[in-house]
């Protein structure tokens, strides 16, 4: 009986140990490619530990954090206050880390001879104020408009940054960055939004993007993210309630250092700059 009774007790500390070497992680389609990515190559080197990354958006991942129903949330947008205070009502403290550096890249059509726009003339565009391609300087071919859906954080991103209005309703509100990029391939008059690591593809055009009408700036250009002079820059975040601990801190520390930053860039997006890294620091103490 003894001897029954210590089986017993050894497979239930095994299982207690092996729930407790799950990391979830949900949220951002932004962020969901280059989250697995760093899900894989985390797990490959601590094989005792497994990392589930789903999509979802933004807003569901910040959903989950709030209602503790994960152990990171991904959200390619920063938490608004009304969520934090949803969160305290909820006996959840919120904290932010940065993982990345993006650049929202704006695109068209490879065939379109549109090169640049002013942020005001994107807002137009959006708004459905501008339809022809004729009034920015392209072809005299109706605009198509592709954005995201509003649990999106890239949706909420553009609208409040470009936009700064409600999107017109003719806008085609995809599920994801790579159906953005498909539809813009198949459409001579489309114009989309994605993140820096989808639009490096054949069969689109990245535009330039200005915000005074006199300087403009590529989200390809590393310097023009980091510096902060691209318009639409902006940083990936994580959440969690309260500051990391166990195996999402081990994971959200491996994303931020050398390895982790490595697979950033390999996916397309950019480094954290110092004033982010500080401030991860100071989260993961």
């Amino acid at each position: 009986m003894k001897k029954l009774l210590t089986t017993i007790a050894v497979l239930a500390a095994l299982v207690a140990a092996g729930a407790a070497k799950e990391v979830m992680v949900k949220g951002s389609d932004t962020m969901l490619n280059l989250v697995q990515n760093l899900a894989e190559a985390f797990s490959t080197a601590n094989p005792d530990i497994t990392v589930s990354v789903t999509g979802g958006g933004s807003g569901v991942g910040i959903s989950a954090v709030v209602n503790k129903q994960t152990d990171v949330g991904d959200a390619s947008r920063a938490i608004t206050s009304k969520e934090i205070s949803g969160a305290r009502a909820n006996g959840v403290n919120p904290v932010e880390y940065a993982i990345a550096i993006d650049g929202v890249c704006i695109i068209v059509n490879a065939s379109n001879s549109v090169e640049k726009l002013t942020i005001e003339q994107l807002g137009q565009l959006y708004q459905g104020k501008i339809a022809n391609w004729s009034a920015v300087g392209g072809p005299n071919q109706n605009v198509s408009l592709y954005g995201r859906q509003p649990n999106s954080g890239t949706f909420v991103y553009v609208r409040d940054e470009a936009v700064k209005a409600d999107y017109a309703a003719s806008m085609r509100q995809m599920n994801g960055n790579a159906q953005i990029v498909e539809a813009v391939k198949g459409d001579e008059g489309a114009i989309g939004y994605v993140g820096v690591g989808y639009a490096r593809e054949q069969g689109v055009k990245v535009l330039q993007l200005s915000k005074d009408g006199t300087n403009y700036y590529s989200p390809l250009d590393e310097k023009a993210i980091s510096t902060n002079i691209y318009p639409l820059a902006r940083p990936l975040f994580q959440y969690t309630n309260g500051k990391a601990k166990g195996d999402a801190k081990a994971f959200i520390e491996f994303e931020v250092g050398p390895e982790g930053q490595k697979i950033v860039a390999d996916q397309g997006f950019y480094p954290l700059t110092q004033g982010y890294k500080d401030k991860n620091a100071a989260n993961l103490q």
